[in-house]
């Protein structure tokens, strides 16, 4: 039996991680080690935002195409009927299985399990599933995403999500169970030599190589010095290397020295924002219409909502949201037979960021203010 291609619904986003993806083999090897010793269970890995995950999940799903969901909260595709559906219409379909559109998820396992043992001899059956934290689910005492606490033989789930706080798991099973955790002391060294293979592939970049060579030699700096420095300041964030490095290719970091670069991905976010100068009154529109996109409830928003909210033209917002292009995805979509721009923020980590800034006076009454254009919009 032919393996079915990657899911349409997350081609462009695997296709997407796919593009800065950079070792990781110990995670998959560890995976790996976890199925030779247990006969099924669930194997997940945690990490901060930018760390990557959702991109060894993009590699795992690439290499195996084996069924998988990606849970992305900023287009709220992220619900457990949302992730049920998609599963069973894979498993159905690239099993071949009859009369399953209604059975329960352990079952549908045990008969996808059983196709999968005949069309792959001893191959095990590994559904993946990235970004639990991104779960849209009422409390209560069932399993996130109503994963079963039971598994057939031979089935894995890999895993992947941002580190819980106490007490907010909502995964009880009944099989083998294995983390690891990109943070832990024993995975450091390992996450740094990633880190310094990242960023010896954007040296040799053709799209960056000459400019990022530049900055190196116009500081007398050796290059080994600029990896191991620049694998520091990243605190082992594969975002950070994603920003900092184009950006010192394209010359935003021509006034700053090494040491001067921002540390870890919180200080980059901040300093570009200061750079930007978001911190005057006279850049009040920009705050205002990245918190729109903050703060819409049903991510992505349209380019005409962005600036039917914002009280601003479209010129002047069309520059705003060129200025942020980088944090911010670009999708077209079909609305009302017409096709038309729409915008989410592009990382976890910058929505955060951004989100954090509500503690700040002046940023607080921002979003307040955001909040009742969107409420006068969609109410009035």
């Amino acid at each position: 039996m032919s393996v079915k291609p990657i899911p349409d619904e997350f081609k462009s986003l695997i296709e997407e991680k796919l593009k800065s993806f950079c070792g990781r083999e110990f995670v998959f090897a560890k995976f790996e080690e976890f199925q030779r010793t247990h006969s099924k269970g669930y194997f997940t890995v945690v990490g901060d935002a930018g760390m990557g995950k959702s991109t060894i999940a993009a590699k795992y799903v690439s290499q195996h195409s084996c069924p998988c969901y990606f849970n992305i909260l900023a287009e709220r595709r992220n619900r457990p009927e949302d992730f049920l559906r998609s599963i069973r219409q894979q498993l159905i379909q690239q099993y071949g299985l009859q009369g399953a559109d209604s059975v329960n998820l352990h079952d549908l396992l045990v008969q996808a399990g059983e196709k999968h043992k005949q069309s792959h001899e001893n191959q095990p059956l590994v559904i993946m599933v990235d970004a639990l934290d991104e779960v849209e689910q009422p409390s209560g005492a069932e399993n996130i995403l109503y994963l079963p606490e039971h598994l057939p033989k031979g089935v894995y789930f890999f895993l992947t999500r941002r580190p819980y706080a106490s007490g907010q798991k909502r995964l009880r099973v009944q099989v083998r169970e294995e983390e690891l955790d990109l943070n832990a002391e024993e995975y450091q060294s390992l996450n740094l030599a990633d880190v310094k293979t990242c960023i010896k592939l954007f040296l040799n970049n053709p799209e960056y190589q000459k400019d990022l060579h530049k900055w190196i030699n116009d500081r007398s700096i050796e290059q080994d010095k600029f990896i191991t420095e620049v694998a520091a300041k990243s605190e082992n964030n594969f975002m950070y290397l994603r920003y900092v490095l184009p950006e010192i290719a394209r010359g935003y970091y021509n006034d700053l020295s090494l040491d001067k670069l921002p540390d870890g991905l919180q200080d980059y976010y901040w300093q570009h924002w200061v750079r930007m100068g978001m911190e005057s009154q006279p850049q009040e529109i920009q705050v205002i219409v990245l918190y729109i996109i903050v703060e819409w409830n049903t991510p992505p928003i349209s380019f005409g909502d962005v600036v039917a909210i914002s009280g601003k033209d479209e010129y002047e917002v069309e520059g705003i949201l060129k200025k942020w292009r980088e944090y911010l995805k670009e999708q077209i979509l079909n609305e009302d037979g017409e096709e038309e721009r729409f915008y989410r923020v592009y990382h976890a980590s910058f929505l955060d960021f951004l989100k954090g800034q509500r503690k700040l006076d002046r940023k607080r009454k921002l979003f307040e203010e955001v909040n009742q254009r969107i409420a006068g919009y969609v109410y009035g």
